[in-house]
């Protein structure tokens, strides 16, 4: 299996998962969700993402077509979840449910499912498996995660290197930026699967 490992289909495929995953541009989210008292777990998100990304690459249309479930229907979902992710950071009011320990818990949702494993970069798993060896995919995978796990560990970190009034302003840009992407998303997909039921 390794000796198909190629340097440039590598390096292609992580270059186009660290885009879509957008790290630097997740930072300011994840630092915004902690402000509010959330729990992240850094190694426990990596590994439910890795996991995710795995799982989805070898089996996720099969997946997605056991419950009749297509990706532009997916990646619905997922861009309602990011617009009130979006909504939450300018407009500084919180719609998720806080009142339970579960909910304080945001490991899983929303920083591991949209944030990192969103529709987008599962879609595009999908996409590049025809065109690059499954080991440098998952080669890439793996590096991507273990980026995602830095910036989760560190986030605190990069807040105090930058100082609350660069973060804040940076989280308004970014909740911005989110809210565009989400909406993009959704008229997209949704565009997508009215041609297909016509």
């Amino acid at each position: 299996m390794f000796g198909l490992f190629s340097l440039r289909e590598f390096l292609s495929a992580f270059v186009v998962l660290f885009a879509i995953i957008d790290v630097i541009g997740n930072t300011p989210v994840v630092i915004s969700i902690q402000e509010r008292g959330h729990v992240i777990r850094p190694l426990q998100a990596s590994i439910m993402a890795f996991l995710m990304f795995v799982v989805f690459f070898y089996a996720g249309e099969a997946f997605l077509n056991l419950f009749h479930v297509d990706l532009s229907s997916f990646a619905i979902a997922g861009a309602m979840i990011v617009f009130i992710l979006s909504l939450e950071m300018i407009l500084n009011v919180r719609i998720f449910n806080d009142d339970s320990e579960l909910a304080k818990d945001a490991t899983f949702m929303p920083v591991v499912f949209p944030l990192i494993v969103g529709a987008g970069s599962l879609t595009t798993i999908l996409s590049i498996r025809s065109q690059y060896q499954d080991i440098n995919i998952l080669l890439a995978v793996i590096a991507n995660v273990f980026i995602v796990y830095l910036m989760l560990k560190f986030a605190n970190r990069i807040e105090k290197f930058f100082g609350p009034s660069v973060i804040y302003i940076t989280q308004k840009m970014f909740g911005i930026i989110l809210l565009a992407i989400s909406v993009k998303l959704f008229i997209t997909n949704l565009s997508t699967l009215l041609k297909t039921l016509s």
